[in-house]
């Protein structure tokens, strides 16, 4: 019998970390990507906010490119400092799996799909991987992160100790 999860489990989860000190290496390159991004669609929305993303076909371009612009930059700062990493580590994840199956997946088909617009360079697998090697270490950074939090160096941590400290052992139940 599985239990159902509390607050203090879901908390537990999610500032937990077991990870070494050198993962803040990899919350930098991911926090500092995506919050760089994020902030460059509110610096320059016809380019690479809501401009870009009706060129790419992405619906409501309007509401979206502010929205993922906020996703982006609060999930990044949240990464960069290591609060609550694991669980801004799954709306970034959403976030660039939508990326590439709106601007990759054409590159490497050739052609546009389900609105999503057709690329304007060469096509094919060559191509797609060279474009997509950020996203993708994105992606897996963020799956990293997800799987291990934050790392001892990070907000989490210090929430997981501060947590641990202040709550008294529990007598083990028969």
């Amino acid at each position: 019998m599985t239990q159902s999860p509390t607050p203090a489990r879901l908390w537990q989860w999610a500032t937990g970390t077991t990870a070494p000190r050198a993962t803040i290496l990899i919350r930098l390159l991911v926090g500092v990507v995506f919050a760089s991004e994020g902030l460059q669609k509110f610096l320059y929305p016809d380019a690479l906010g809501a401009g870009r993303f009706a060129k790419i076909g992405i619906p409501a371009p309007q509401l979206m490119g502010p929205f993922v612009g906020a996703v982006e930059l609060i999930g990044g700062i949240l990464i960069i400092a290591g609060l609550l990493t694991r669980l801004a580590a799954i709306p970034l994840m959403a976030d660039i799996t939508v990326a590439i199956a709106s601007t990759k997946v054409p590159i490497l088909i050739g052609q546009g799909y389900l609105g999503f617009a057709a690329p304007s360079g060469n096509p094919g697998l060559w191509a797609m991987l060279h474009e997509a090697r950020t996203d993708f270490s994105m992606l897996l950074g963020s799956c990293f992160l997800l799987t291990v939090g934050a790392g001892a160096c990070s907000v989490d941590a210090w929430l997981q100790r501060r947590t641990s400290v202040a709550q008294p052992a529990r007598p083990a139940s028969s």
